[in-house]
């Protein structure tokens, strides 16, 4: 018997941003499907418009896995993980730990195929597009916030925004000018 797919079920267990008051409660599965779907479409930008040669549906695979390990470790918040130098180190190691434990959980002539998500080369172009996607989905959210009326996401909105304008990934510029625009709207505007 093997439970990977038990525990990958668990990611609606997760919840993120708990340091912060939210309207809409968000869990790990959400995420991974809106980072997925976000990463995938910057692969596809990529390819198309800026002769990329990347592979949009491994991209997405990536992002669906890209927070796995929390099923393990929790979301621990982002002020806390990147508090000190000691405190991002112990918990790479403990993330590295999870990663491990979840790779075990697959029958043995399929693990390598999943490392390959669990696991990935994080500096590879396909990696940083996940990342990129991941940046985008924290400030989707925090407009969502904002929107509701829940100021407690306006500083975050801010500073996202900053970290995601500085990367230097016309894709990810494209989308944001492109797409995300929508994401201000109410059901009424979009139709």
């Amino acid at each position: 018997m093997h439970h990977f797919f038990a525990y990958m079920a668990r990611m609606r267990n997760i919840v993120r941003w708990s340091l912060m008051r939210n309207t809409f409660p968000e869990n790990i599965q959400e995420h991974s499907h809106q980072a997925a779907m976000i990463a995938h479409v910057l692969a596809v930008i990529r390819n198309t418009r800026y002769h990329g040669g990347l592979n949009p549906d491994y991209v997405a695979a990536l992002a669906i896995y890209h927070d796995a390990g929390e099923v393990i470790t929790g979301d621990l918040p982002t002020p806390i993980k990147h508090f000190d130098h000691e405190v991002e180190e112990a918990f790479g190691k403990i993330e590295a730990m999870a990663i491990k434990k979840l790779a075990k959980m697959f029958p043995e002539d399929i693990r390598a195929e999943y490392l390959r998500y669990l696991n990935p080369d994080l500096l590879s172009d396909e990696w940083r597009l996940v990342k990129a996607a991941d940046r985008i989905c924290a400030y989707l959210k925090c407009v969502e916030e904002t929107k509701a009326g829940n100021s407690e996401f306006e500083r975050a909105k801010e500073a996202i925004l900053r970290d995601i304008r500085s990367l230097p990934m016309p894709e990810v510029d494209d989308f944001m000018r492109e797409f995300a625009p929508s994401f201000e709207l109410t059901l009424d505007e979009l139709n």
